[in-house]
């Protein structure tokens, strides 16, 4: 006897179709394997590298007025020199220390502010330009953002970017 003869349909016993569904193009039958194999976004894990959060951090720093560079003194005179390296990129991440767990993270910035702001309400801004920002990309809660003022840039002061290097 075959298996219609004995009243079932051919896609029973099926371990991938459940009694009474088929399989078809478009959506049909799309909630019930969604049910049946759970929320999509569950299905499996996801990442974020320390280094993703760095520059997301790092450029929302640099979004805050009264804010004129970021890092310290050896790292911007060493970003300064590898920025002028024909085929390196800015360095975005120059400034930021992040530390990404599962849920969470935790950031430190070294920031240089501009002369005549005021640096509390800089480094408020600062931290949540840079909450609010790495919070919606990455979904990852902010626990700690740790602004380090290192430096203030006077009116007069020429910029490491804007030095004239001796060799051309």
């Amino acid at each position: 006897m075959t298996d219609s003869a004995q009243g079932r349909s051919e896609t029973e016993g099926s371990p991938y179709l459940s009694e009474g569904r088929t399989l078809e193009k478009g959506n049909a039958g799309g909630a019930a394997r969604r049910a049946a194999l759970g929320d999509p976004a569950t299905r499996g894990r996801t990442t974020i590298a320390d280094g993703v959060v760095e520059k997301i951090a790092g450029l929302a720093a640099r979004d805050v007025v009264g804010v004129h560079a970021m890092g310290t003194g050896l790292s911007r005179t060493f970003g300064a020199v590898r920025d002028r390296v024909p085929g390196s990129g800015r360095s975005v991440s120059r400034g930021v220390k992040a530390e990404v767990g599962e849920v969470q993270t935790a950031l430190d910035l070294d920031i240089v502010v501009d002369y005549g702001v005021s640096i509390v309400e800089v480094a408020r801004a600062v931290r949540e330009n840079v909450i609010a920002a790495v919070e919606r990309m990455t979904g990852l809660e902010v626990v700690e953002v740790n602004v380090a003022v290192g430096d203030v840039k006077l009116p007069d002061e020429e910029d490491e970017d804007e030095r004239e290097t001796r060799v051309q």
